[in-house]
């Protein structure tokens, strides 16, 4: 490092809640301007070391710019451009001060300050007479031209003219927008060809500089140069560096190059010493570290002359802010202030012989910046400089501390030889402020390191898990996965049929925070009440970290008494939002609020099985069962249930022994090989308990219907599964209410050969709760199929049966279905009773004699 930085911090302000990049300005004098991007400019003067006055204006502040002569300060607000005068708010600020015992004056801006009433101004810049303001317009960027008058006046001022070029997409930005929240504001600047005599009033300033005649010419125009017009400079956002001419008629808004990154600074360095302020190249820097040096070149053997010559580098990026000191560039990436010298090269930029020597000796200029050790700097104000030589830069940090750094030429043991004793102590204590920067620049680092590591390993735990439930088809092969237990429960006197749903995390991860387990519940059917719709409904649970082995039970009501929406589906899926995985970052990073991962786990069914309600006690005798037939459990509601039936009897028929006919009862069967059903629940036994003995169930009858009542495929079982049932009749209420009866008994079937079946009968009132019996039965039934060894049934056998007339006879019953259905359409035949009752025959006939299942 060539010498070594002094910082100094002068003031500290606070950046909380910035719209736009901070900009540090020099004033009148000693004075400087700060604009943070709140609704607050900052005066402070470097001579006392103090802040004379605080500007509050109505609305965030975006960018701001001085007159030539110093007196006036414009003023970009999202509702417009205020003028103040520079001498009338010192003396306020000087009056007020007075006043005041402590703390600086803070003086409120009024609307009618106004001059320019347009919204969404982003920069501004003076050139002579005209005021120029930049926005974007939804795809375009505006560049409107205003006349000042002479004299200071509150009144708006006039526009003269408006350019308008479109918006480029598709630009990478770096990270820096989105940590930081700040919009990067275009940048303009004025570009004056040094031929020309500049009036006193627009004397050059840190955007107003001078640049060689004959770049001049080649960059924008004979017509620019012969008519000595001002040429703006427009580095936007987007990547464009646009140029216009302020004095050529017919100019408009044209595109001089284009960095495909956002630009965040425009200047120019006087490479050689051929006159003062005289500048032989344009330096364009982007937000990535493209910097583009533009200068004179000379001509191939198809060109004539000298021509414009294109020179893009790349320096370690992101750039936050720059400026140039004549042949030095300065900017800086947020964790190190850099100074990259043009000099070198620019013998080589500026030079007529294209040699490789050259070119490579170019190339390490501006691929080598010098490091000043010094972090966190996010605006520079034009470099000054002191007697003794050294280059003094302002700066503001990210921590909103305005910090003066001087940048000492030449080498480092040069310098400090001839330090005298009577400065040993400043050196001392310049040397501790730099090595407190670098500390806290590894601070910051390794701050970020650990965060982006905790990232990475969380987001591997992710990719894990997501591999893990995505490889593997069938849910019991799943490591991650949900069972569920259905069970009725009674609160303020209603029943409520409620699901309690179990995820188990047996993989070797564990899940963390920021995973949700989700689950939907789909009815399947619709019940009269639902007017024919059926919805779905979504349940959410945050996770907090379930270890491996660790269960996770959540409960969620699935119906209440008297809803016959069944069977229904249980979807149950895992969501990992990515939010939670930026943490803090997310915030500023747009659609990552609602980015998300979801893997399904397992689907779970519940049937009308799952919901009936077994009167309580299961074993009871053949007489106790008649009984239940007629009347429920809760003794209140049978005794209601009596006198409502007396009291309808008597209106009815006028007699106090007068009784209500009975309803109309319901029924369905299915037969099953009884060698079928030992032969499962041995297999099924042997799953549960590999080691424990295989024998046969010595009641076929009671163990089918033990196991259809307390377990079923899917994952799904019941509250009541350790009950042991010791009757071959079981009576039970249903999900609508409605007494159902299951029944089963062993029965022989077949002429000459006989075989030994299980017929189980589902009898109710209801025919909705038949149907979704007798369905979730079937359902049951065909997991025990895939249990089953196989088996080829004799030829002999099948016809002795007689399962041919079976078959024959349910073919028939189709036969008849489908006439009703063609009647039905064309209207010809029986009438829509008539055709209804013929088909609730048909279907009661198919499942009271049902074919036999072996």
């Amino acid at each position: 490092m060539e010498g070594r930085c002094a910082v100094e911090t002068w003031a500290e302000f606070g950046l909380s809640g910035t719209s736009c990049t901070p900009k540090v300005k020099f004033g009148v004098g000693t004075d400087v301007f700060l604009c943070t991007g709140s609704d607050e400019v900052y005066v402070f003067s470097t001579k006392e070391r103090k802040l004379r006055a605080v500007l509050q204006f109505p609305h965030p502040v975006s960018d701001l710019f001085e007159s030539h002569d110093k007196q006036l300060l414009y003023v970009a607000c999202r509702s417009g451009v205020y003028c103040v005068s520079v001498q009338f708010l010192l003396s306020r600020a000087q009056s007020s001060a007075a006043d005041a015992s402590s703390g600086p004056p803070e003086l409120k801006i009024s609307s009618e300050l106004l001059v320019v009433p347009e919204e969404g101004v982003l920069s501004l810049l003076l050139v002579g007479s005209v005021l120029l303001t930049l926005s974007q317009r939804d795809a375009s960027w505006m560049l409107t031209l205003y006349d000042c008058p002479k004299q200071s006046a509150s009144s708006s001022y006039e526009m003269l003219t408006s350019f308008s070029l479109p918006l480029v997409s598709g630009v990478v930005h770096s990270d820096t927008e989105g940590e930081t929240g700040m919009r990067r504001r275009p940048v303009l600047t004025c570009v004056h060809s040094s031929d020309t005599t500049p009036s006193s009033s627009s004397s050059l300033s840190d955007s107003h500089f001078r640049l060689e005649p004959v770049l001049f010419k080649l960059l924008f125009g004979i017509d620019a140069a012969l008519a000595k017009s001002p040429v703006v400079l427009c580095g936007l956002p987007d990547g464009c560096l646009c140029f216009i001419p302020l004095r050529v008629p017919g100019s408009r808004l044209r595109v001089l190059h284009s960095l495909e990154q956002p630009v965040v600074f425009v200047g120019a360095s006087v490479v050689m010493d051929t006159g003062p302020g005289h500048a032989q190249c344009l330096v364009t820097v982007g937000e990535l570290g493209r910097v583009v040096v533009i200068k004179i070149d000379k001509g191939g053997p198809e060109e004539r002359g000298n021509v414009a010559g294109f020179m893009e580098r790349c320096v370690p990026g992101p750039v936050m802010c720059g400026c140039i000191d004549k042949n030095c560039l300065y900017y800086s990436t947020g964790s190190d202030l850099l100074r990259l010298a043009l000099s070198e090269g620019s013998s080589g930029i500026r030079g007529q012989e294209r040699d490789e020597d050259t070119s490579s000796k170019t190339d390490a200029a501006l691929q080598s910046p010098t490091s000043l050790n010094v972090c966190r700097v996010i605006a520079l104000a034009e470099p000054t400089g002191n007697t003794a030589g050294a280059v003094q830069l302002l700066g503001l940090s990210v921590r909103g501390q305005l910090q003066s750094i001087t940048v000492p030429v030449g080498r480092e043991d040069a310098i400090l030889s001839k330090i005298p004793s009577t400065q040993v102590g400043s050196s001392v204590r310049d040397l501790l402020s730099a090595i407190g920067d670098v500390c806290e620049r590894a601070s910051t680092l390794k701050t970020d390191i650990k965060s982006k590591n905790q990232i990475l390993r969380h987001l591997n735990q992710v990719l894990n898990i997501s591999f893990l439930l995505t490889a593997s088809t069938k849910s019991e092969e799943k490591s991650i996965r949900c069972h569920a237990i259905t069970k009725w429960s009674r609160l303020l006197q209603k029943d409520s049929l409620n699901l309690t749903c179990v995820l188990d995390n047996s993989s070797p991860y564990v899940l963390e925070q920021g995973w949700t387990l989700s689950l939907t519940v789909f009815p399947l059917s619709y019940s009269a009440n639902t007017g024919g719709e059926s919805s779905s409904t979504n349940f959410s649970f945050p996770l907090h970290n379930l270890h491996p082995g660790e269960t996770l039970e959540v409960s969620l009501p699935l119906a209440a008494a008297g809803d016959a929406s069944f069977p229904v589906t249980v979807s149950c899926s895992l969501i990992f939002s990515l939010s939670s995985l930026l943490g803090e970052r997310a915030v500023n990073l747009p659609g990552s609020q609602s980015s998300c991962i979801s893997l399904p786990v397992s689907t779970l069914t519940v049937d009308w099985l799952h919901t009936l309600q077994v009167n309580s006690p299961i074993a009871t005798h053949q007489s106790a069962t008649s009984q239940c037939n007629n009347t429920t459990t809760d003794p209140i509601h049978a005794f209601l249930s009596s006198r409502r039936i007396k009291c309808s009897g008597k209106e009815e028929r006028g007699g106090e022994g007068a009784s209500k006919p009975e309803r109309e009862q319901y029924s369905a069967s299915v037969r099953v090989s009884s060698e079928l059903l030992r032969n499962t629940m041995v297999f099924k036994s042997s799953d549960l308990d590999p080691q424990g003995p295989k024998s046969a169930p010595q009641n076929v009858c009671l163990s089918l219907l033990e196991w259809l009542l307390s377990e079923g495929p899917g994952g799904v079982r019941t509250g009541h599964q350790g009950d042991k049932i010791s009757n071959s009749v079981v009576h039970a209420q249903g999900p609508n209410g409605h007494p159902v009866k299951l029944t089963a008994k062993e029965v022989n079937v077949g002429e000459e050969e006989s075989l030994t079946t299980v017929e189980l009968q589902v009898e109710s009132s209801s025919i909705a709760a038949v149907c979704g019996l007798h369905h979730a039965v079937l359902r049951r039934i065909q997991t025990l199929l895939q249990r089953a060894p196989d088996r080829a049934a004799s030829t002999k056998r099948v016809q002795s049966l007689g399962l041919r007339q079976a078959l024959q006879r349910a073919e028939h019953l189709s036969q008849q279905i489908q006439q009703s259905r063609v009647s039905g359409a064309f209207g010809v035949g029986a009438s829509t009773g008539q055709m209804t009752r013929s088909l609730l025959g048909v279907y009661r006939e198919l499942r009271e004699n049902p074919l036999l299942i072996i």
